[in-house]
């Protein structure tokens, strides 16, 4: 057998089917052997990684991350962005459009973007284009430029920034839909609508009502319910595939749900603070916890679990919108604070420890949720989002018996501030390797420089269809995923 250049030693592994004890063998930055300790040879390996006592699982694939490059100066980039998600298991992630000026919405803005984040991520990353008034004759380009799909707005994204990202109208979203059809693309919409949110916000405002609770009734699920239904109505007509980003309600899902059985191209996320908080933590917190869609009550939440039991979630994404501290702590009240949350490094760790270790949530359908399945949806497959033979060697080693607390020290964000801080975790990630290269551990930190490597997902793409099959397991226990042979470019330069 050709020498190996790492072995992971005597760790549970973390399957899409299955839990199983076994080593993990990795030579170029691929997995190449699984097996039992008696299989792999000892003297082949260059470097033992010993995960006694340690869950193995896929690094998490965020589909959903805003980081601010380029021109937005002091907020989160690349380097503290990749680094708070490498420390929190994730090995790749998707950047959207906005926070960045120039938003992605043209092929030059993506040549920027690109060019920011060269040596400055730890971890591979892609790119989503945006879908934005004014800017249609661009989608084209982008989808041959090789970002993953696009993103637009149902309602205000609430920059003020003249250059920043816009929401769409109704006639830019159904002529985009028409576009990006033609392409093969995915869109991913925040689905609010905004002349509910527009006037139900005037309304508290002109009467003075700007606390927690205002905030959030004025974003309330019908908002969400609205969207969601008029994105599917154009979708009907135009073909288009659709992704529903940050899905806060059950009813949204039972909706979309639907949709799917109708035999609908679409798929949704929900994020860890929908699953983790609630509306209440708003009013403890404070802004750090301000969201859109708002934190819901604990009914809401209770119901999201119920669908992740019956898997109609499709994946779980941080949504990470970080900011300067300023914007979150001297607004003048809810409705001035910034809306997004900074919780890309514990995404994972809140679903083990909410999901696994609080409410029984079987570890493989974990790991599809975080991995395998936005994968599966963006093309990934069969390099990211699965251990298996060939698949790029992106682990994360988990303790799921030793716990901490989060404290604003182990924080990687640019700007130290996050709801979680005081939270105690029941697990906690030990140590995160991007293509079978360690880039964290938590005795020290990130290590060595970045080498995470752009992924470009050619717009024309031929369809296969692969098995994963676990050893000696029936065939009704066979997950099936659709992927794209070809379906990667990795640009390193």
């Amino acid at each position: 057998m050709d020498k190996l250049d790492m072995i992971i030693r005597g760790g549970t592994v973390v399957f899409p089917d299955r839990v199983e004890h076994c080593d993990i063998g990795i030579r170029d930055g691929c997995i190449v052997q699984i097996g039992s300790l008696d299989e792999i040879d000892a003297s082949a390996q260059h470097t033992v990684v010993d995960a006694t006592g340690l869950h193995v699982m896929a690094g998490m694939i965020d589909a959903h991350v805003h980081l601010n490059e380029p021109g937005l100066g002091d907020w989160e980039g690349f380097v503290t962005g990749s680094s708070a998600l490498a420390a929190g298991g994730c090995t790749m992630y998707m950047d959207m459009p906005l926070n960045g000026i120039p938003p992605t919405v043209t092929t030059a803005a993506l040549q920027q973007k690109v060019a920011a984040a060269q040596n400055r991520t730890y971890i591979d990353y892609a790119c989503w284009g945006g879908l934005v008034p004014g800017k249609l004759e661009h989608l084209e380009a982008l989808s041959d430029a090789g970002v993953c799909g696009f993103k637009a707005f149902m309602s205000a994204p609430g920059d003020p920034d003249e250059e920043a990202f816009r929401n769409v109208d109704d006639v830019t979203l159904l002529e985009g839909m028409r576009i990006i059809a033609r392409t093969g693309r995915i869109l991913a919409l925040h689905a609010e609508h905004e002349p509910t949110v527009s006037a139900l916000t005037a309304e508290r405002l002109a009467a003075g009502q700007t606390t927690p609770a205002d905030y959030t009734s004025s974003r309330p699920i019908a908002a969400e319910i609205a969207a969601v239904e008029q994105a599917l109505s154009y979708a009907r007509q135009t073909g288009c595939r659709l992704h529903f980003v940050h899905i806060s309600s059950a009813e949204a899902v039972q909706i979309i749900t639907q949709a799917k059985g109708e035999g609908m191209d679409v798929t949704l996320e929900t994020c860890p603070h929908y699953l983790a908080m609630t509306d209440q933590a708003l009013e403890h917190i404070g802004a750090t916890a301000k969201c859109a869609p708002p934190l819901r009550n604990e009914s809401e939440q209770e119901q999201l679990w119920q669908c992740i039991a019956q898997e109609q979630i499709d994946m779980i994404t941080s949504d990470h919108s970080p900011c300067p501290t300023e914007l979150k702590s001297n607004a003048a009240h809810m409705f001035d604070a910034w809306g997004g949350i900074s919780g890309a490094q514990h995404s994972l760790e809140l679903m083990l420890d909410e999901g696994h270790l609080r409410r029984n949530v079987p570890l493989p359908l974990l790991t599809r949720l975080l991995s395998l399945q936005p994968a599966q949806r963006f093309g990934l497959l069969p390099y990211k989002g699965v251990i298996a033979e060939g698949a790029h060697a992106d682990l994360v080693l988990v303790n799921l018996q030793q716990g901490y607390t989060i404290e604003a020290e182990h924080l990687y964000y640019r700007h130290k501030h996050s709801p979680y801080v005081g939270r105690k975790l029941n697990c906690r990630v030990e140590q995160t390797i991007s293509r079978g290269t360690i880039v964290y551990n938590v005795q020290h930190g990130m290590i060595g420089q970045p080498q995470g490597q752009l992924i470009s997902i050619p717009a024309s793409q031929p369809k296969d269809t692969q098995e994963y099959r676990p050893h000696d397991q029936d065939e009704h226990q066979v997950v099936q995923s659709t992927y794209s042979a070809t379906s990667l470019q990795y640009n390193q330069k």
